[in-house]
């Protein structure tokens, strides 16, 4: 595990989906094994390793340049193609760690590996999701530092939102529950974060065709803004879009259409290259990081 200097004391935390990204854990692309994993794990083509390989470095650098301790895992065995998404095994809180259970079967693995390297940086574990309970980390959204938005789908069940929210209490955290749509049924991933990224405090990119109309209504009374993504962007991840700061953010090439909306609502944006490590997976730049600290 490498790691990078930092000025910051603190080790982990921040209940912010926007606060400065001070340190954040990426897990570097496992190999395939066979060459035939796109099947099972959804994939639309074979795997291009040496490609992925080159694009996650390139994303790894661009962490750092923008002022992120970047802590990079792995390697993970063969076959574990989806463990470079490190945002869906576990969440951080200001209390610890807390590992999930996925909904997909081929990512329960990933788990135990998030666990090794909480205990390599030295991050207690607050709690672990269990049987039959599921949630992965890309239906978990920080709406302040008092509420965790947590959507109900085909990844996360009721068992294990009601684990995650009696971990969350005592610590003085609510769960606000978020309907999911069917849309295209089990087998294609949609997380709540498919559809919406916060970029500040007041502003969020979203998709709304696929937004509950109670979920959209708490948003705008909590004072936040849109910037729609268009249909045509939806699954080249234009919702995708990780903050470093307020108004700072990483995006995937081939939404020029929302990246402008950004610019034009005051938005700083880096680009980076996905063709293997998103478009390719299905994740964009928050499904590729486990932020551990966020601190303004």
């Amino acid at each position: 595990m490498a790691t990078a200097p930092t000025a910051t004391t603190r080790r982990y935390g921040g209940h912010s989906m926007t606060a400065p990204l001070r340190r954040v854990l990426v897990r570097q692309p496992a190999p395939p094994a066979t060459g035939e994993e796109h099947g099972p794990f959804g994939y639309p083509h074979p795997v291009d390793h040496v490609a992925t390989e080159r694009q996650h470095a390139a994303f790894r650098d661009l962490l750092a340049e923008a002022g992120a301790e970047v802590i990079v895992t792995g390697p993970d065995e063969a076959g574990l193609l989806d463990a470079i998404f490190a945002y869906d095994p576990s969440i951080v809180t200001d209390r610890g760690a807390i590992l999930l259970r996925p909904g997909k079967e081929l990512r329960r693995p990933e788990v135990d590996r998030h666990a090794a390297s909480y205990a390599e940086l030295g991050i207690p574990i607050l709690g672990r999701i269990e049987a039959p309970g599921t949630v992965e980390g890309g239906d978990t959204l920080w709406l302040d530092e008092r509420t965790l938005a947590v959507g109900r789908g085909y990844r996360t069940n009721e068992a294990g939102i009601a684990q995650l929210r009696a971990m969350l209490e005592p610590i003085g955290v609510d769960v606000l529950r978020v309907e999911l749509p069917h849309w295209r049924g089990p087998q294609e991933c949609l997380h709540l974060m498919s559809f919406i990224s916060p970029v500040a405090d007041d502003l969020a990119v979203v998709y709304l065709p696929l937004m509950a109309t109670p979920f959209v209504e708490d948003l705008e009374r909590r004072g936040i803004q849109f910037i729609e993504v268009p249909d045509e962007e939806f699954e080249t991840h234009g919702c995708n879009v990780l903050a470093l700061g307020p108004r700072r953010v990483l995006v995937c090439d081939g939404s020029p259409l929302t990246r402008a909306r950004l610019e034009a609502a005051g938005v700083d944006t880096l680009l980076y290259e996905g063709s293997e490590i998103s478009h390719n997976r299905a994740g964009g730049p928050t499904c590729l990081t486990r932020p551990i600290l966020r601190q303004a």
